[in-house]
């Protein structure tokens, strides 16, 4: 009886975890978009739409805000042959060319291509027609915790030899900062450099949208910049392999593999910032690959989510004290 009586007690007490400890996987509507999946487990949901993309539209905590940002007049649209920056999270490859990195992403997924899993979904894409690559993107969510496994897949369906890079793109919500630690890796009496950054032809380090800290960079969103200036971009050679985007007290933390042997495109940036007046993105490139007819190559991200963390952008003290603890905390 002492025994049945204890192990009622455990069970009692280990219930409400494994009922909590639960991916529910659900068809939903989401910005005027009918056919989407809701993946949710009590403290994270994330939505991905597949009357497009594929495409990841939503990534919020419980009771709080969607941190992607949805394009209001582009929400609901499906069709046509022009590029549409719809906002949430894409897969692109890199090196950016016009032709073949802008294919159009409208047409609805075919049912072959959508896989329901027990803990997440995975979305694919027809073979570009322009590229000759297809695209996939798998969700997969961890049963307790607020985090996701995002895995990002090219598949080269043509005749000859492609070189690329995965890129990963997340299209944040405005009035929030992006946050990417500079390379921590020195000489051991410090006389050569470690440190690059990437400069885009519209780069104006004047800018005061950008914070060049003595182990950061930041750049905050902000609307009503003039047109002819409005866009700002730096790209990080980033081996401490997380960036993060902070607004109105919650914290996106993307984790990823920077492989220090190998060679990243856009002269060796594996994280890039970019904004406009619209919006912000946070994007980490994989390194360059020479995709053979046939072959695939998987780029993996881990998202977490945090709330509770009032950041100031240009505070590199404040982001030392609470964000580094996080990151550095779970690793794995």
């Amino acid at each position: 009886m002492r025994i049945l009586t204890r192990a009622l007690l455990w069970l009692l007490i280990l219930l409400p975890a494994a009922v909590h400890a639960q991916v529910r996987v659900e068809r939903t509507a989401f910005g005027g978009w009918p056919n989407c999946y809701r993946i949710s487990n009590g403290r994270l949901e994330v939505i991905a739409t597949t009357d497009i993309g594929p495409r990841i539209m939503s990534v919020r905590l419980d009771g709080g805000p969607n941190l992607f940002y949805v394009r209001e007049d582009f929400a609901g649209k499906s069709g046509g042959a022009e590029w549409r920056n719809y906002g949430g999270h894409r897969l692109w490859h890199a090196p950016e060319d016009k032709s073949r990195t802008y294919e159009p992403d409208n047409l609805p997924l075919r049912p072959a291509l959508i896989e329901e899993l027990p803990d997440g979904v995975r979305l694919g894409s027809e073979v570009g027609a322009t590229s000759g690559i297809s695209k996939s993107i798998e969700v997969r969510m961890d049963p307790r915790r607020a985090v996701v496994t995002v895995t990002h897949r090219l598949r080269n369906h043509g005749l000859w030899e492609v070189e690329l890079a995965p890129w990963a793109i997340s299209v944040m919500a405005p009035d929030g900062f992006a946050i990417s630690p500079l390379p921590s890796r020195f000489h051991p009496d410090r006389l050569l450099p470690n440190r690059t950054l990437v400069l885009w032809p519209y780069t104006d380090l004047r800018d005061d949208r950008y914070s060049l800290g003595t182990n950061l960079v930041m750049l905050r969103h902000r609307a009503g910049i003039e047109v002819a200036r409005e866009r700002a971009k730096i790209g990080i050679a980033n081996d401490d392999g997380w960036c993060a985007y902070a607004r109105q007290g919650y914290l996106f933390i993307k984790r990823f593999r920077h492989d220090a042997g190998a060679v990243y495109p856009d002269r060796g940036a594996s994280v890039e910032l970019f904004t406009n007046n619209r919006m912000l993105e946070l994007e980490t490139l994989a390194p360059l690959v020479k995709l053979a007819p046939g072959a695939t190559v998987d780029y993996e991200e881990r998202w977490e989510l945090h709330r509770d963390l009032p950041l100031r952008f240009g505070d590199e003290e404040q982001v030392r004290n609470l964000v580094l603890p996080l990151v550095t905390q779970d690793k794995n």
